[in-house]
């Protein structure tokens, strides 16, 4: 049984944007994000999850390990547990992605970050 710290309808704000829980199941978290332009989330890795991304507004630079892709609408990504990724809105106007996490243990707490414009650790 999947360790779930989230809850349908919880928000987020960050220095880049925002986060909202559409969906909470066995095993899985749905979030939509929002980063304004020109911003940045930290480089980082879960220990305990994968995550799958799918863009659905605008422009991003996704970096996943060692490779960055060019991603806009449509585009679809797959983070697998512990690799070192960050998304970065590349446009003027706001970005949108869907994010899906997959795991046995679903929590906000599970991200270690080695790079972060916002000086967050």
């Amino acid at each position: 049984m999947a360790d779930i710290k989230y809850k349908i309808g919880e928000e987020g704000q960050r220095p880049w944007g925002k986060w909202q829980v559409i969906d909470v199941g066995e095993g899985f978290i749905v979030k939509k994000i929002t980063v304004n332009a020109g911003e940045i989330l930290s480089l980082q890795r879960h220990k305990y999850r994968s995550e799958h991304w799918i863009i659905t507004k605008g422009n991003a630079k996704v970096t996943i390990g060692d490779t960055v892709y060019d991603g806009k609408g449509d585009d679809a990504f797959y983070i697998p547990k512990t690799s070192w990724h960050r998304i970065k809105n590349d446009g003027e106007n706001e970005m949108v992605f869907i994010e899906v996490q997959t795991g046995d243990i679903l929590d906000e707490a599970d991200i270690e970050r080695v790079n972060d414009k916002y000086g967050r650790s």
